[in-house]
């Protein structure tokens, strides 16, 4: 791998500045100051620093994302705000993607990468992957509807939904854990037996629960042993 390219994949240089900044001294390989920019280098092997600092290689980031309301599940878009736009500079170099995606007035965890094999295996049915979420109710439910829902219902997809959980904690709120992606699937569950959410949260993914910590709009990435979590699902 070329110097500048490690740079680039780390979201710290561009190629450009990466020759930029060879050519100041400021980037060492194995203790020896860089000659240039596209020397070819194992970033396994190697040791790079910048400014004295030891600069790890990860092929692959996991990020949590806080979504708030209003924000698209996209990577751009011209005339509103994406969860792109909500990361810093350096995580926009890294070519992160949302897998899967909450609506426009969803809330909660995102997960954002750049692994396209694992995010396409956690949103593939084959998997069933865990995600769930706090509603909120515009009539209350009954014990007889959310065993209806657990139970798998008509959304007018080919096929009825697959078995769900619900954990009401009183008539108008609760937990669901759904396995599937289908479009506005949790609002049609609920349409299906004559009810409206009137607030929906994702709270949590793969077995992961959403950092309390973040607030909307907040994000980090994943411990190692919350990426080895979402691995094992799949």
């Amino acid at each position: 791998m070329r110097l500048d390219k490690f740079f680039s994949e780390m979201g710290l240089l561009s190629r450009k500045e990466c020759a930029a900044t060879v050519k100041r001294g400021r980037i060492n390989v194995d203790g020896k100051p860089a000659l240039r920019a596209d020397v070819h280098i194992d970033p396994e092997k190697n040791i790079i620093t910048l400014d004295g600092e030891v600069v790890g290689y990860e092929r692959f980031f996991y990020i949590m994302l806080d979504k708030p309301a209003g924000v698209l599940s996209a990577t751009e878009d011209k005339r509103q705000t994406t969860v792109l736009d909500l990361l810093d500079d350096r995580h926009r170099k890294l070519e992160l993607f949302p897998c899967g995606r909450l609506d426009k007035d969803t809330t909660g965890f995102l997960l954002m990468t750049n692994d396209g094999d694992l995010a396409h295996k956690l949103l593939s049915p084959r998997y069933h992957v865990e995600k769930t979420y706090a509603y909120t109710l515009r009539d209350p439910l009954t014990v007889s509807e959310a065993q209806r829902i657990e139970q798998g219902v008509d959304i007018g997809e080919k096929n009825i939904t697959a078995p769900a959980t619900v954990e009401m904690t009183d008539p108008y709120t609760g937990l669901i854990t759904i396995t599937e992606g289908k479009f506005h699937q949790i609002k049609r569950m609920f349409a299906s037996v004559g009810n409206e959410i009137t607030a929906l949260r994702r709270v949590r993914f793969g077995g992961i629960e959403i950092d309390p910590e973040l607030g909307p709009g907040g994000y980090r990435e994943l411990s190692d042993s919350e990426i080895e979590t979402l691995i094992s699902k799949v």
